[in-house]
């Protein structure tokens, strides 16, 4: 038996309020405001949820809140419209420099990629 949520297989051995933190859009909060309005028990193992919790939380997540490829095509048009509008973080966005006021000369290497070595000028001797 596995539970599917909008097409994620939530972990069976994980207790319901950190299975459903498996679904894009969901975090911890949101997971436990789910299960508490539910009336679910959110220490119970996903494993243990029955046929009806599951179709209840199932028909809440779908009726309630932006999940998955919805959620996540939102936060792309998002981006592309600050890139669009030359706003200062889409130019960021734009150049793969870190967005909300990071120092770059050391770090933010995620964001920036492997260093490039960029070679000094050679001094002519005489």
């Amino acid at each position: 038996m596995s539970v599917r949520i909008s097409g994620i297989d939530l972990p069976l051995s994980k207790r319901g309020i950190i299975g459903l933190t498996y679904v894009y859009g969901i975090g911890k909060n949101i997971s436990k405001k789910i299960l508490n309005f539910l009336d679910i028990n959110e220490n119970k193992k996903v494993k243990d949820w029955s046929d009806e919790e599951i179709s209840k939380i199932r028909k809440y997540i779908s009726d309630n809140i932006k999940i998955e490829g919805e959620l996540r095509s939102e936060v792309q048009f998002n981006i592309k419209r600050l890139i669009d509008i030359k706003s200062y973080i889409g130019i960021r966005h734009r150049k793969g420099l870190p967005l909300r006021g990071q120092k770059t000369k050391n770090n933010c290497r995620t964001k920036k990629g492997k260093k490039k070595t960029v070679a000094n000028k050679k001094k002519v001797t005489k």
